[in-house]
């Protein structure tokens, strides 16, 4: 059950993306803090073509805080 439940989900988060996924990375990354102090996190990040090359230079391990 578990395995078709997870399978059921990763078709539907495919049918949402579009086909303009380059990547998919796994892993707590952050973005950087703005002008009001927010930023996001996530353990799944969806990277289209466009943002591949920029990436890791804006979201990464070092931007998240350990509060």
């Amino acid at each position: 059950m578990k395995m078709l439940s997870t399978l059921i989900l990763l078709l539907v988060l495919t049918n949402c993306a579009g086909g303009n996924i380059a990547k998919v990375k796994f892993g707590k990354r952050c973005t950087a803090a703005d002008e009001n102090g927010l930023k996001e996190s996530s353990y799944v990040w969806v990277i289209s073509e466009e943002a591949i090359k920029s990436f890791d230079k804006r979201i990464n391990k070092s931007n998240c805080s350990d509060i």
